[in-house]
């Protein structure tokens, strides 16, 4: 008997040895999400804005210069990069939110439970990130804006996550945790106000700290921080809606503003209104940017000492282009455009010891559709082969051995679009403007080619034609497809 089992003894240990070893040659994943940052947004850049640990991960990592994202705003552009699928195919292709609270609406309880934004969201037969992570042994966690619906089965840990902390839709008060008025914070599965008054920032901190503590070393784990910073603050008072809240030991790291306030005539929510100046919003933006960075050194901080910060990808970038405060220069438009400024974002990565250079500066053509297969080739994660993803490994593209196979990229927003093909890019914004541009001489997007090169634009129209009809005939996904 004996003789019989000490080779299936063996046979046991050798199997759990070789899983551990395993395991622990895969490294831990740290995504890093802001909200509405500016391109430019970033202190190395030298435009004056305070982000010590963003520009430590420039230091140590690669800075992507012609990152995209596969929308111009929140919600579409969070389920894509979740999904490596563009918003047209994985079903989630305009915003999850209400619009009545733009106008000064405060919703009852009984009107805001059957509204768009509370019953909304992704496709249940869409798979992200962490569930195809946890087949690979990994722990994951989310603290911060989900923004992909609020009802229990769309929730995070009901699509992968081992634990979340945040709020669920679009956007809320920094302090109150409400969305005009509704809470709109969760722990898991169900609502909670029991941080109401304590800066978001800090509390998606706190968050992140402890799951970092607890499984650092322990496990490889996947740990999602999508902050609200510096998106505008979700409230229905014009002065604080006209903003960016932020700590005051944050806004005294920039110089004084006076006068803080402005009243106008025209205002959505009724003439007069008071709201923030320019240059006030101009300073609380930075000042939400700095203490979101302040954050993520603390994780940088904490990685380091537990020993396994060179065992991790930390990847950082923007949901979209910057909003109000931000700077998106030299491009041209910001959030919600289809202009270059609402869909080339900042995007940092970091991951030492011939993963990724450090110091570095790519300008190959990427976007977040790269992020999802690429974490699945550095994790060993399985993904099904029926899969249809529309991105690519970038690995080997970061660490320049090769160009990026990213010939072509699309971007529809209800009937505007834009187009990029190699170094072409045509913009149709309706009343906004449209043009044709050639992005290797003009990143700003001044000179409309058009005219000049009208066999040019017919090609990419050609090809946006051809995307379309390429998405059409997808597997239907809600929650906006008709099927």
């Amino acid at each position: 008997m004996k003789r019989f089992l000490a080779p299936v003894y063996l046979l046991v240990f050798c199997f759990f040895a070789v899983t551990f070893v395993f395991a622990s040659e895969r490294p831990n994943v740290l995504l890093i999400v802001s909200d509405d940052q500016g391109y430019n947004d970033l202190g190395f850049l030298g435009n004056g804005i305070l982000t010590p640990a963003l520009d430590r991960l420039a230091e140590e990592g690669t800075h992507l210069t012609q990152f995209y994202v596969a929308w111009s705003a929140c919600t579409p552009s969070r389920a894509s990069l979740l999904t490596g699928r563009y918003p047209q195919r994985n079903g989630i292709y305009d915003m999850i939110r209400n619009e009545a609270p733009d106008y000064g609406h405060k919703y009852t309880a009984a009107e805001y439970e059957v509204t768009w934004e509370r019953i909304g969201g992704m496709d249940l037969r869409e798979m992200i990130i962490p569930q195809f992570l946890r087949l690979a042994g990994y722990r994951s966690a989310i603290y911060g804006k989900w923004d992909l619906g609020t009802l229990k089965r769309y929730l995070p840990t009901s699509r992968g996550f081992d634990d979340f902390y945040g709020f669920v839709n679009t956007g809320v008060d920094y302090y109150t945790h409400e969305r005009y008025g509704v809470p709109s914070m969760y722990r898991n599965l169900e609502k909670t106000e029991e941080d109401k008054g304590i800066y978001c920032t800090y509390l998606f901190e706190r968050e992140a700290l402890e799951f970092l503590d607890e499984n650092a070393g322990e496990r490889p784990f996947f740990l999602y921080v999508p902050f609200n910073a510096p998106h505008g603050s979700s409230g229905l008072e014009p002065e604080i809606r006209s903003s960016v809240q932020a700590p005051e030991e944050f806004k005294k790291l920039y110089p004084e503003v006076d006068p803080e306030f402005k009243t106008v005539e025209l205002y959505r929510y009724g003439s007069p209104a008071e709201i923030v100046t320019g240059e006030a919003r101009r300073r609380d933006y930075r000042a939400a940017v700095s203490c979101m960075d302040a954050s993520i050194g603390k994780m940088l901080d904490l990685l380091e000492e537990r020993m396994v910060l060179d065992d991790t990808i930390v990847i950082f970038l923007s949901d979209n282009g910057g909003g109000g405060g931000s700077d998106n220069s030299p491009l041209k438009g910001g959030k919600s455009r289809m202009w270059e400024g609402g869909i080339r974002v900042p995007c940092l990565i970091r991951w030492p010891n011939g993963k990724v250079p450090a110091g570095e500066t790519n300008e190959q053509f990427l976007s977040s559709l790269e992020i999802l297969p690429s974490l699945a080739q550095a994790s060993g994660a399985v993904l099904p082969k029926t899969l249809m993803l529309d991105g690519f490994d970038w690995w080997p593209v970061i660490r320049g051995e090769r160009k990026s196979p990213r010939r072509e990229m699309f971007w529809q927003r209800k009937d505007t679009v834009g187009v990029r093909v190699g170094k072409w890019k045509w913009v149709d914004m309706g009343e906004q403007g449209s043009g044709l541009f050639d992005l290797e001489q003009d990143v700003a997007e001044k000179n409309d080619l058009s005219s000049k090169r009208p066999e040019v634009l017919a090609e990419l129209m050609s090809r946006y034609e051809n995307w379309l009809r390429t998405m059409d005939a997808a597997e239907p996904r809600g929650p906006f497809r008709d099927f």
